[in-house]
């Protein structure tokens, strides 16, 4: 069973950063590609960027060149750097292990507003 718990989330001003955080446990993260989703209030969510199991990154387009996707295989974490957040970035964000389709954590909230 894979469970994940993102952390790192909060309040930000516009411009800000954040770095969140997923922990991974019963599945190495070296042997899997995984996501960062974002569900804002009466929106679908969406995957904002994407790590393949060779560590290669993909991004959405509106995030390109302000997030950074990696990951520490050691720690079996990966990480979402934020950087220069804008007001449309305010979501609930999770990470997520593509081959396990229920596997989803609790999610972080992340508040973008002066």
């Amino acid at each position: 069973q894979v469970q994940l718990v993102e952390s790192g989330g909060g309040l930000v001003q516009p411009g800000g950063s954040l770095r969140l955080a997923c922990v991974v446990s019963g599945r190495d993260i070296s042997h899997n590609s995984m996501g960062w989703y974002r569900q804002a209030p009466g929106k679908q969510r969406e995957l904002v960027a994407s790590i393949t199991s060779g560590g290669s990154p993909a991004y959405l387009d509106s995030v390109e060149g302000r997030f950074t996707m990696s990951r520490d295989v050691a720690k079996n974490t990966v990480y979402l750097q934020m950087n220069n957040l804008k007001a449309e970035d305010t979501a609930v964000y999770y990470c997520h292990v593509f081959r396990y389709s229920d596997s989803w954590g609790r999610g972080t909230q992340v508040t973008v507003s002066s």
